[in-house]
C-alpha cells in the first residue's frame, strides 16, 4: 500500500482529492449552521458575512509565505501539517462560547487551509504533463463540489441527530487527522518532472516580480477575483436564502444547496476537464476560450433562476444547478493555464499569489458585501411595506435580491478570461 501511494501519480492525486474534499467540507460547516448561530448570538447578516470574509482575508495573507515555503521545502510536510492544524481547529470551533471566539477559531482554520492548494497544485503540475493537466486538476477540484455536497447533505442530519449545531465540527476532526498522517507517505516528484523542457534560470530572485511580468497571470487573477466574488455569496448564503425566501427547513435547504453546488460540480469538473484537455490539444487558447463560454452561460442561468421568484423551488434548483455546473469550468481552464505560463519552481508561489489577490478582493469582499446589501434591501422591503418591525419575510427578500451579485460577477470573470486568452499564446511560448 505504501509503495502505491508513494509513487503512483493517480494514488497521490486520490489523496490530494480527499484532502481537498475535507478542505471544503470543514470550510462550509459554519455556512450550513449559520441560522442557528445567528439566533443564538443575535447576529445580523453583515456579522455572518464577516465570518466568511475574515476567514478569507487570513487565508489569503497566510497563503503567500506558505506557497513560497512549498516552492522551497517539502510540499508533503506543508500539506500534512496544514491539514492536521485546520482539522483540530475545526473541532475547536464547536467549543466556541461567543461570536468573537468563533471568529478567532475560524481564522486559525484559515491559516491551516492556506497551506494546502498551492502546494497540492504544484505537486499535480509535476506529476502530469500539460496535455493531461486539466483532467488531473478537474479530479483534484472534485473535492470542492463533493466536499460541499457531503457537508450540505450530512450537516443538517448531524444537527438533528445530536440536537446541536456544534456536533458537525466535532465529527469533522477524525478523518482530517487520519488523512494528514497518510499524506506524509507521499514521494514527491522533482520540480518540472512532467515537462519536456528544463528551466535554466534560478527562480529564487524576486519570484513575485517574475510572476507578475506574465500578462496572462494578471488577467487570470482578475478573472479569479470576479469568480470568487460570485462563489462566496453562493457558498455563504444559499442555505439561509432558501430557508427565508422559500421557507425551507434547515435540512431541506442544505440538501437543495448540496444539489446546486455539489452534484453539479461532479459533472462540471469531470466533463469540463476532459473537454478542456481535448480543446487544448487543438488550440493552445482553447482552454481559456472554453472558460469564457462556460462562465457567460453560467451568468445567464443563475440570473434566470433568481428572476423566477419564490413560486417554484424545483425550477430554481434546476436552473441554478445548471449555472453552477457551468461556472466550474473556471477551475479546469484557469488553473492549468497558470501552470502553462509559469515555470515549475515558481508554481506554488504563483498559485499562492493568485489566491491571495482574488480571495482578498473577491472571496473576502463577497460574503461581507452580500450581507451588507442584504441588510439594506431587507430594510427597504420593510419600509416599502410600511411595516413597523423587521420580519424573516423581509430578510428573505433582501437576501434574495442581494444574490443578483452572482451573475454580474460571473459575467465579469468571463470578460477577464477573454483577455487572458488573447495574451496566453505569447506567454506560454516564452517559457
Amino acid at each position: 500500500m505504501r509503495t502505491n501511494i508513494a509513487t503512483n501519480p493517480w494514488c497521490v492525486l486520490a489523496l490530494l482529492f480527499l484532502a481537498n474534499l475535507l478542505n471544503f467540507f470543514d470550510r462550509v460547516i459554519p455556512v450550513i449552521v449559520s441560522e442557528p448561530i445567528r439566533h443564538e448570538w443575535g447576529l445580523s447578516d453583515t456579522q455572518l458575512g464577516l465570518i466568511g470574509s475574515a476567514f478569507t482575508v487570513i487565508y489569503a495573507i497566510a497563503g503567500i509565505p506558505l506557497g513560497r515555503l512549498a516552492d522551497t521545502r517539502s510540499r508533503k510536510a506543508v500539506i500534512g501539517s496544514g491539514l492536521a492544524l485546520w482539522s483540530l481547529l475545526t473541532g475547536a470551533s464547536g467549543l466556541a462560547w461567543s461570536y468573537m471566539s468563533f471568529l478567532l477559531l475560524r481564522l486559525g482554520v484559515g491559516i491551516g487551509e492556506a497551506s494546502y492548494t498551492p502546494a497540492a497544485t504544484s505537486l499535480i503540475g509535476d506529476m502530469f504533463p500539460s496535455n493531461k493537466r486539466s483532467r488531473a486538476i478537474g479530479i483534484f477540484m472534485l473535492g470542492l463540489p463533493i466536499g460541499l455536497g457531503l457537508a450540505f447533505f450530512s450537516t443538517g442530519a448531524m444537527v438533528r441527530a445530536f440536537g446541536s449545531w456544534r456536533a458537525p465540527f466535532f465529527i469533522a476532526v477524525v478523518p482530517g487527522i487520519a488523512l494528514a498522517a497518510l499524506i506524509f507517505f507521499i514521494k514527491e516528484p522533482g520540480r518540472g518532472a512532467a515537462e519536456s523542457w528544463k528551466p535554466q534560470s534560478d527562480p529564487g530572485d524576486r519570484p513575485i516580480r517574475r510572476i507578475l511580468r506574465i500578462r496572462t497571470i494578471w488577467w487570470i487573477i482578475l478573472a479569479g477575483v470576479a469568480a470568487n466574488f460570485a462563489a462566496a455569496p453562493a457558498n455563504s448564503f444559499l442555505v439561509p436564502m432558501l430557508q427565508r425566501y422559500f421557507a425551507l427547513p434547515l435540512a431541506d435547504a442544505a440538501v437543495a444547496t448540496g444539489v446546486i453546488i455539489g452534484l453539479s460540480g461532479v459533472v462540471g469538473l469531470t466533463a469540463g476537464g476532459w473537454v478542456a484537455d481535448e480543446i487544448h490539444q487543438r488550440t493552445r487558447r482553447g482552454r481559456l476560450l472554453l472558460g469564457v463560454a462556460s462562465l457567460s452561460l453560467a451568468a445567464g442561468a443563475t440570473w434566470y433562476a433568481l428572476a423566477l421568484g419564490a413560486s417554484d423551488i424545483a425550477m430554481f434548483t434546476a436552473a441554478f444547478s445548471l449555472g453552477w455546473l457551468l461556472q466550474y469550468g473556471f477551475f479546469v481552464t484557469a488553473y492549468p493555464a497558470i501552470h502553462d505560463v509559469v515555470e515549475p519552481r515558481l508554481r506554488a508561489t504563483a498559485m499562492a499569489l493568485y489566491f491571495a489577490v482574488n480571495y482578498l478582493l473577491g472571496g473576502a469582499a463577497g460574503p461581507f458585501l452580500t450581507g451588507y446589501v442584504s441588510d439594506r434591501y431587507s430594510a427597504a422591503a420593510m419600509a416599502s411595506a410600511n411595516a413597523p418591525t423587521m420580519t424573516e419575510q423581509f430578510k428573505g427578500i433582501g437576501l434574495h435580491d442581494a444574490m443578483y451579485l452572482i451573475p454580474a460577477s460571473l459575467l465579469l470573470s468571463a470578460l477577464a478570461l477573454l483577455f487572458a486568452a488573447w495574451s496566453f499564446r505569447a506567454d506560454a511560448a516564452g517559457l
